[in-house]
């Protein structure tokens, strides 16, 4: 198998050394602290936050705070961060190192999403290059020596590719690394990943590392990436919804001798039960309330057990049970020696969305300098209260 024979590597972000070459990428309501711990039992690599926005941080909304707390566990700790205001992101990257919330800190420039990206933000963002430029050099000096990273996208549509200008911008800020995921905005999830786009970049940026983001869905996606493009290491998203322990399969293929268990998963319907069971157990200690930690489990339900025979009923019952007990006693119901199903559990998770245009500004993409209309929109995004 590929896997077997891919060679040990290492990813060094910064003074920051990880023993298998694996990003676990922020998504929203999904990698809490519950979720991150959960892929860390079972590999190796830098597990990041959900989004965290840049002025609700420095505004030090509740809701916030209790998203960039790590579990003692957790190390290095990583916080990702979104913002378009130069100085906010300054005083939100300032603010993280002062009081010690991480051991990294992103920059979101990828996130396709029509709320951020209309306001000017994620993948939109680099468009406008001199404010790009601006809000990751002064992100940088804000760090010292906490390493900073960015992640991105290949652009906003095929006509308005960003990634080569903006790595080579990021390279020269001091960045730590670069991430891009291999779509544009208007592909949203849709598609197949343009691996190639990662080569140039790779090629482009030489003296940090270059992470390929994009359809990896099992280990020797991973590999493949690595060999196709040079890559040094990856960032898996999707890939990982139902599969945390997709992770130590990366570092059995990837990393160091110890970074997993050397022996592969066997993944019967037993232990994705007991996989769910462990990640509503950590939800519900993440949120202090049962309740609300088995309704959070709840979205993860059809991913976990994809492929399995589990019929309609039995997930609609485990979709809306609110104890741990009630998810206990259905979980016993189920074939827990069903073996691994094979191609039905595999491939793509997640929303993959349809091709579309994206939400911008009006006027966004006249210019690539800031004008009011743009101002004005910038202004705007950084009034999100949402906690990221």
């Amino acid at each position: 198998m590929t896997t077997a024979l891919a060679p040990t590597r290492s990813l060094r972000i910064g003074p920051i050394e990880l023993d298998a070459p694996v990003v676990l990428a922020p998504m929203a309501g999904i990698t809490n602290t519950a979720f991150r711990r959960l892929c860390r039992e079972y590999g190796a690599g830098l597990y990041v936050s959900e989004m965290i926005t840049t002025r609700a941080l420095v505004e030090r909304n509740d809701t916030t705070m209790r998203l960039i707390r790590h579990h003692e566990s957790e190390t290095p700790r990583s916080i990702q961060l979104y913002g378009v205001d130069p100085a906010t992101v300054e005083a939100a990257v300032r603010m993280i190192v002062d009081e010690d919330h991480a051991d990294h800190i992103d920059l979101n420039f990828g996130c396709p999403v029509p709320k951020v990206t209309r306001r000017g933000g994620g993948a939109a963002l680099p468009w406008k290059i001199a404010l790009f430029r601006e809000i990751v050099e002064r992100a940088v000096r804000a760090a010292g020596d906490l390493p900073l990273t960015i992640k991105m996208r290949k652009g906003i549509d095929a006509d308005h590719l960003t990634y080569l200008e903006a790595g080579r911008v990021a390279e020269g800020a001091g960045v730590a690394s670069i991430a891009l995921h291999a779509r544009t905005a208007s592909e949203f999830y849709s598609g197949t990943a343009d691996w190639s786009a990662i080569t140039k970049l790779k090629e482009t940026v030489t003296s940090v590392p270059v992470l390929g983001n994009g359809d990896i869905w099992s280990a020797a996606d991973a590999v493949r990436m690595m060999d196709e493009t040079g890559c040094d290491g990856v960032v898996v998203g999707r890939g990982c919804l139902g599969r945390p322990w997709l992770f130590g399969d990366l570092a059995r293929a990837l990393g160091r001798p110890g970074a997993a268990s050397a022996e592969p998963v066997d993944a019967t319907l037993g232990f994705v039960a007991r996989a769910f069971r462990r990640h509503a157990e950590l939800l519900v200690e993440f949120f202090d309330d049962e309740g609300r930690g088995c309704r959070d489990i709840r979205k993860h339900v059809a991913w976990y057990f994809k492929g399995y025979p589990v019929g309609g009923e039995l997930r609609a019952s485990l979709a809306t049970a609110s104890t741990l007990a009630e998810i206990d006693d259905l979980l016993a119901t189920m074939e827990l020696d069903a073996p691994y199903p094979g191609a039905a559990a595999e491939g793509q998770r997640g929303r993959a969305g349809t091709p579309k245009r994206p939400a911008l500004p009006d006027g966004w993409l006249d210019s690539r300098d800031i004008g009011d209309d743009a101002g004005r929109a910038l202004a705007d995004a950084e009034l999100d209260h949402s906690g990221g």
